[in-house]
């Protein structure tokens, strides 16, 4: 089976775990012999399949600012085959960002460009949370279709 959308609400990590000048992780379920962070290179080694990755986390479209753009998790995504990304820009309000995504997925029921489905699942949080702190984190990156 291949998900068509892989969405992670958990932790995000701005750090370089693995020493590699590579910023940031995902924070998982540890087990007894790992510590449970999936590392931006360690998604780089994958095959992804998924036409979109959600990262419903604080800061996950972070990371070290380059001439050649932002080097994070988000660019591991991209190139580990994920066509379409939304991160977060800074640390996400748990409340709100539920509400946002529940609008997103339900947005994107009504139309296949995954921009316009964000857009509106943005202005509809709007009506309920004014703060743009509380709904304006996250971010499209790649294709919207």
């Amino acid at each position: 089976m291949k998900a068509k959308i892989i969405h992670l609400a958990t932790h995000g990590l701005l750090n370089d775990f693995q020493g590699l000048g590579l910023p940031g992780a995902i924070s998982l379920a540890p087990t007894k012999t790992d510590k449970g962070f999936l590392s931006a290179s360690e998604i780089l080694d994958l095959k992804l399949s998924a036409e979109l990755v959600v990262l419903s986390a604080c800061n996950t479209g972070r990371g070290r600012v380059t001439s050649d753009g932002v080097i994070g998790l988000s660019r591991s995504l991209v190139a580990a085959g994920v066509p379409s990304v939304v991160v977060s820009l800074w640390k996400v309000p748990d409340d709100s960002t539920a509400d946002l995504m529940i609008e997103f997925y339900r947005q994107l029921q009504q139309t296949p460009d995954k921009a316009v489905a964000l857009r509106q699942a943005m202005l509809t949080t709007l009506k309920q949370y004014p703060n743009p702190v509380e709904w304006a984190a996250l971010t499209l990156i790649g294709e919207a279709e």
